[in-house]
């Protein structure tokens, strides 16, 4: 394996890579540790509403590229990652926040050297998070909704508070971890494809997904073949994007 690439070059490395070299296989112990580096991503207000369930089964593959409409970029793969949102885990990854601030300020300490932050940060997983997750078949939400808009005419305010929203927040979430793992994989030589077209539901059932996930994205892994890139790759001119303010 070459050297590891810089972010800059990783990033111009990263292609969608359509047809892999079933002669040149993957070792599953760095694409862990690749997904180790996803894990690291960004998320919002750290509650990591996320899964990766790393397929290495040939049989499995084999099961999964039909559901994918049997795309070269799945059936070629050498590997699999499905990443999954978890927002039906938000009352297990808040606790888990609010055990991390035990940890670090002591549990119900008041007398913490930064109990400012701790009791700010206690009420935002204790309180707030809760707050904004619950729902009830949507009604709680629009309520929330109605109430911040209302608020929201005389104050800045929060606005994203129906289940919908939070749905979002997951799969944005899941979306920087992708990234991650993907400009992980291009640091070592290691391609990938982003493959949102696939029957989600048929891959859910297979991999025995409980009903609160749902699937953001599967990301085919490999080497490349010369012809599984397909172009040069095809970028809007970005002074058509770019806006300085």
């Amino acid at each position: 394996m070459n050297q590891e690439k810089t972010v800059s070059e990783a990033i111009n490395f990263r292609r969608s890579v359509r047809v892999y070299d079933a002669e040149k296989p993957i070792d599953k112990n760095v694409v862990r540790k690749c997904l180790e580096q996803a894990s690291l991503a960004p998320n919002s207000s750290n509650m990591q509403l996320w899964e990766f369930y790393h397929i290495t089964s040939k049989d499995i593959i084999a099961q999964i590229a039909p559901f994918c409409f049997n795309q070269n970029a799945a059936k070629t793969a050498q590997q699999l990652v499905v990443f999954v949102t978890r927002k039906d885990l938000w009352k297990k990854r808040a606790k888990a926040n609010l055990g991390f601030i035990d940890k670090t300020f002591g549990a119900n300490n008041p007398k913490s050297e930064q109990k400012n932050r701790e009791k700010v940060a206690r009420n935002y997983y204790g309180k707030l998070i809760p707050f904004t997750y619950t729902d009830f078949f949507g009604i709680l939400g629009c309520l929330k909704y109605i109430i911040f808009s209302i608020v929201g005419i005389f104050r800045p305010i929060y606005r994203e508070v129906r289940n919908s929203d939070m749905r979002i927040v997951a799969h944005k979430t899941c979306g920087l971890a992708a990234q991650n793992f993907m400009i992980s994989m291009a640091a070592i030589n290691y391609d990938t494809c982003p493959m949102e077209g696939s029957d989600t539901w048929r891959v859910k059932n297979l991999l025995g997904l409980p009903f609160g996930a749902e699937i953001n994205m599967i990301v085919s892994c490999g080497i490349r073949k010369p012809e599984g890139v397909y172009g040069e790759r095809l970028r809007i001119p970005f002074e058509e994007v770019y806006r300085e303010v």
